[in-house]
């Protein structure tokens, strides 16, 4: 198999003239920083300084003045160890990331730490550090791009149009999610695309071939990328040539293979494994140095002329966006509605009424599954919220995600709400989290079991802090039959162990739409949002207390005057604290019952709230929750008591799996009287 080929020569091409000195500050001020820092990764910003000066100088549109202009292209750093590559191109380019920043390039309160974080360095579009994961967010980057084009531009007025530029290592291609993305990318023909291959064969271990004999080529070819290699990283003609191509592109995304030297032109260190998570040393960089032509002091020399070369991307950036801005004024007046919308996106607020459609269930013993009550919920904010969109990792028709009446968002319409990631839970975070970070309101949808697969992605959002909503249905062994493989037993309370994240997990209808209610509302917070197969009865909330507490994280739902225990529980195990509340008032013991389906909201409460609803004189308590116990002795004390699942499910049907395991009304009674006995021996 053959691709098209770019190259001059084997041997490194010099060039000379301000293009070689600016490329050479590139490089020494990655040298210099890691080597002050004493930690870091010289070698790859060494090699890729020609491509990102190429890169940034011929081709990206952005503006360092206002690095958040809407219609910028994204570039994004996936192998993120190489973040000096990054920082020191921002800092040429007029980014307010001073020199003084990249002298603390790895330190306390710095700007420039290790890998890029979104939110804290001018100029970063998303975390990197995680291998695999800036790839895969590039691809919901490119995917929101197109879904935006679609939505907003009218009759010529193009309000949006930029592309995505992506640089990726041997680690990147390595991990099975740039797989996942890749197909995705492959298959929606998203020719916004471009990703760039360091192929500098070397990783932390020694040579690549140790253990990586990818054809690379072949495989972005059987996905359906346009792909290419250049052949020499200090070719810069063929570079823009090749880069010049892959825009050209009109039906397929693009990658560019660049083959590079590791630490190019160190004598002792280049193209080996010394120069990938380790400093040069005083002495090879003075070697180093002087191979490049370069004083030996200064350290972060910066020459004038370099400065004043690289720094006329300000006005090149101001300009690009004075261009748009008055596009973007004409296009105001023409569509007054659609760019309405457009400014609630970029501020992450909502329209007005948008949940005016929300039902309210009314009661029913019976009642249903909380992901169908979710489904429909989800429609209601769908029919007024253009923006928010998601889908499954084919799982559609039993996580009930579907937007009823909306297409599918495919290769040839763009337009469409529905997601169809494939069985891809990665890469489906990932891209979400990169359509979060495109202003989109995305959901992802698929068996709580398989949030494993999710984790990098969703510890990302919740670092970044994205609104993404990820929603696990089959939320226990509730689900019966399919058996221990698919039932989820610690997911739960791993998921809760994420800081930043919201885990949500209602116990009815009229919570699941509270508990929607909340996380439209987030700006800045991630969600997960645990949904069950089985039935669970919709409460009466004439009798018990109104759903709208959902919203504080825990409340009261049902009480006694001087209750002498509380029940708790969550998701579908609340209708047995309900049912033993009733049997215990009947005994004429005073119980309370407390729904807690969000614990991390509960902890954002007043602590009087918190107090109020746990009150420490009350040291009887049980809790209900059908998976791992841990995590709940913060709420039970020493007395209380969790009816809870430590080992693994079975294969049976669910009312025969709850029985056995002791998910039963009589069993949580039984702990009541038993926390209560302790509680006074203890008095």
């Amino acid at each position: 198999m053959t691709i098209p080929t770019a190259n001059t020569s084997t041997a490194a091409q010099v060039h000379s003239g301000i293009d070689q000195l600016a490329i050479n500050t590139v490089r020494t001020l990655a040298m210099d920083a890691v080597q002050q820092a004493n930690s870091g990764h010289p070698g790859t910003p060494m090699a890729l300084a020609p491509l990102t000066y190429v890169l940034w100088r011929k081709f990206l549109r952005f503006n360092p003045r206002n690095p958040h202009w809407a219609n910028r292209d994204r570039f994004i750093l996936s192998n993120g160890h190489a973040s000096m590559l990054l920082y020191a191109m921002l800092h040429l380019t007029g980014y307010d990331v001073s020199l003084d920043d990249l002298k603390h390039f790895r330190q306390w309160g710095s700007k420039t730490p290790g890998h890029p974080e979104y939110g804290l360095t001018p100029g970063v579009e998303t975390t990197t550090g995680p291998l695999g994961q800036g790839i895969a967010n590039s691809v919901g980057m490119a995917i929101a791009e197109r879904w935006l084009e679609q939505r907003f531009n009218r009759d010529g007025n193009a309000l949006l149009n930029y592309r995505i530029y992506a640089i990726c290592g041997d680690g990147d291609l390595m991990e099975g999610i740039s797989h996942e993305a890749a197909s995705l990318a492959g298959h929606l023909k998203l020719s916004n695309l471009l990703w760039i291959y360091d192929n500098n064969h070397i990783t932390i271990e020694g040579k690549t071939s140790l253990a990586y004999s990818d054809d690379v080529a072949a495989r972005f070819m059987a996905y359906g990328w346009h792909v290419q290699r250049v052949t020499d990283a200090n070719d810069l003609d063929s570079i823009e040539k090749a880069i010049e191509k892959a825009v050209a592109e009109p039906s397929s995304p693009s990658m560019i293979i660049l083959d590079t030297h590791i630490a190019w032109g160190s004598p002792h260190k280049q193209d080996t494994a010394a120069a990938h998570g380790e400093p040069l040393g005083d002495d090879e960089i003075r070697l180093t140095k002087k191979a490049y032509g370069w004083p030996e002091s200064p350290t972060f020399l910066v020459p004038d002329e370099v400065r004043r070369h690289m720094r006329e991307a300000i006005a090149r950036g101001e300009q690009f966006e004075n261009g748009w801005l008055q596009d973007a004024e004409k296009y105001s007046r023409a569509f007054p509605d659609l760019y309405r919308e457009f400014e609630l996106m970029q501020r992450r607020e909502l329209p007005q009424a948008w949940d005016r459609d929300i039902p309210q269930f009314p009661a029913d013993a019976k009642g249903s599954a909380t992901r169908e009550s979710g489904g429909k919920v989800l429609n209601a904010i769908a029919r007024h919220v253009p923006w928010f969109m998601g889908g499954a990792a084919d799982l559609a028709p039993s996580t009930k995600t579907l937007i009823s009446g909306d297409e599918s968002f495919e290769d040839h319409t763009y337009g469409g709400r529905n997601f169809h990631f494939g069985i891809r839970e990665h890469a489906m975070g990932a891209v979400l989290n990169g359509m979060a970070l495109s202003d989109l309101r995305p959901y992802g949808a698929t068996f709580l079991i398989f949030s494993d697969y999710m984790r990098p992605a969703i510890r990302l959002a919740a670092l970044m802090e994205l609104p993404c909503v990820f929603i696990y249905t089959h939320d226990s062994i509730g689900l019966g039959e399919d058996g221990p493989t698919h039932q989820p037993i610690e997911q739960l309370m791993t998921l809760r162990a994420i800081p930043r994240l919201y885990v949500f997990r209602p116990a009815d209808a009229n919570e699941v739409a509270e508990c929607w209610r909340v996380i439209m509302g987030f700006k800045h917070e991630p969600a997960a949002l645990v949904l069950s197969r089985q039935a669970v009865p919709t409460f009466d909330r004439s009798k018990y207390a109104a759903a709208s507490g959902a919203a504080r994280g825990a409340y009261i739902m049902a009480d006694s005057e001087n209750p002498e225990v509380i029940l708790m529980g969550t998701g579908s195990e609340l209708q047995l604290c309900v049912a033993a509340y009733e049997q215990l008032k009947g005994e004429g013991v005073r119980a309370r019952v407390v729904s807690m389906p969000c614990w991390e909201l509960f902890e954002h409460q007043p602590p009087e709230y918190k107090l109020q609803v746990l009150p420490p004189a009350v040291r009887a308590r049980v809790a209900v929750e059908a998976g791992t116990t841990l995590g709940w002795k913060e709420y039970i004390g020493s007395e209380g008591v969790v009816v809870g699942r430590t080992d693994f499910g079975a294969s049976a049907p669910v009312k025969e799996l709850l029985k056995h395991f002791g998910f039963t009304v009589e069993r949580v009674v039984a702990e009541a009287k038993n926390s209560m006995n302790a509680a006074r021996g203890r008095s």
